[in-house]
């Protein structure tokens, strides 16, 4: 069955909710999410860092995850570029490149039409 999902959408795609760029104001009862993609994703991924903010940037906060989760893959998606899985095959689509994080490597650029099938089983 096709499914596409943008924003939340792609959140919910990937084996948990645990790298939202949302803050829950109540826990949910799970953070467990579809599954369809054995990785993380993290839509409106951006290495911007806000002026006067002394916060964590998205990069930092996807290393954190890395490494209290290693094995889990997570794949930041910029705006307007999307993934396609169509059975084991996984492409990157769209404008933008892709930055994957991977525990023990440093994050890689992934440019639009390149296979990312090394993240699939």
């Amino acid at each position: 069955m096709p499914y596409v999902g943008w924003s939340a959408g792609a959140n919910v795609a990937g084996l948990s909710i645990r790298t939202t760029n949302d803050m829950p104001i109540v826990q949910p009862p799970s953070f467990e999410a579809f599954g369809l993609v054995p990785f993380q994703l993290n839509p409106h991924y951006t290495d911007e860092r806000i002026p006067n903010h002394a916060g964590e940037t998205r990069a930092e906060r996807i290393l954190e995850f890395i490494t209290v989760n290693p094995g889990v893959p997570v794949v930041g998606l910029r705006e307007g570029s999307t993934l396609r899985v169509e059975g084991t095959t996984l492409e990157l689509l769209g404008e933008k490149t892709a930055r994957v994080f991977v525990s023990g490597r440093e994050p890689s650029e992934y440019e639009p039409g390149l296979s990312l099938q090394f993240l699939m089983p």
